[in-house]
C-alpha cells in the first residue's frame, strides 16, 4: 500500500483539492483507493457523497469521528489532514505515510507560513519517520502575476534537514476545473480530456514523483 499525506497548518490552501483529485485519478486507473479524511470539517466526505455512483468506488473513511481502518488489499490510502495540526498530532500523521505533499497558495504571506511550519515537519520527520517524502505543490497559481512570476525564487529558502532545496513539484493553475469537480464529486481527470489538458500536464510530475516515492522509501537514505 501506498500512503500519501496531504498538510499544511495553514488552513485554505487547498489540502482537499490535492487529496480529491488524487483519490479520483487512481481510482480511475483501477486501484482501491481509501481516502481518509481527518478533518472534522469533512470537506472530503462531502466530495465523496456528491461522487456519482457510475464513477470507480473510492472508500471514505471519516478518521475523526470513527477512527481509521485500511482494508490489507488497498492500493492507496490518501489523508486529507486538517488546519493547525502540530504536535502530537502532526507526528502521528507523518508516521503513516510513505509521502508528504504540501500545498501552498503563491503569495509571500503564505509562503513565509509555510516555511515556518517546515522547519516543524523536518522535525518531527527525523524523529519519527524518517525515510517520508516531502514535497510542495503550489494551489491557485494565476499566471502572469507577479506572484507566480517570483513563486521559485521564494520556494528556494525552503530546505530539507540535508540542506537540499525542498523539492517544489508543480503550481496548479486557477481553473474553474477544479471548483466544477470539486461540486460534482469527480476529479479533473474524469473530464474530456480535451478540456482538462493544461490542468493534467501539470499533475504529470505530481503523479511521477509519488510513483518514485513510494518505491524509494524503503531503499533509500532519508534527505
Amino acid at each position: 500500500m501506498r500512503s500519501v499525506l496531504v498538510l499544511n497548518a495553514k488552513g485554505g490552501c487547498g489540502k482537499t483539492t490535492l487529496a480529491t483529485n488524487l483519490a479520483g485519478y487512481h481510482a480511475s486507473k483501477g486501484k482501491r483507493v481509501v481516502l481518509a479524511d481527518f478533518d472534522p470539517q469533512g470537506c472530503s466526505m462531502d466530495w465523496l457523497a456528491a461522487r456519482p455512483a457510475d464513477r470507480p468506488g473510492i472508500e471514505g473513511v471519516a478518521v475523526w469521528r470513527d477512527g481509521l481502518r485500511v482494508p490489507r488489499d488497498t492500493d492507496w490510502l490518501i489523508m486529507d489532514s486538517p488546519a493547525a495540526t502540530h504536535g502530537r498530532a502532526l507526528a502521528d500523521l507523518v508516521r503513516r505515510a510513505d509521502s508528504v505533499l504540501m500545498p501552498l497558495l503563491p503569495s509571500p504571506i503564505d509562503i513565509r507560513a509555510a516555511n515556518h511550519f517546515i522547519g516543524e515537519l523536518n522535525a518531527v520527520r527525523k524523529l519519527v519517520n524518517g525515510g517520508v517524502r516531502l514535497a510542495t505543490v503550489a494551489n491557485r497559481v494565476r499566471e502572469q502575476s507577479l506572484a507566480a512570476a517570483g513563486l521559485e525564487e521564494y520556494l528556494q529558502e525552503f530546505r530539507l534537514p540535508s540542506g537540499k532545496p525542498f523539492p517544489f513539484l508543480a503550481g496548479l493553475r486557477a481553473s474553474q476545473n477544479y471548483i466544477s469537480a470539486a461540486e460534482r464529486g469527480l476529479s479533473i481527470f474524469e473530464f474530456a480530456p480535451a478540456r482538462t489538458l493544461p490542468d493534467r500536464e501539470q499533475w504529470l510530475r505530481i503523479l511521477r514523483w509519488l510513483s518514485r516515492s513510494a518505491r524509494a522509501n524503503t531503499r533509500q537514505k532519508p534527505d
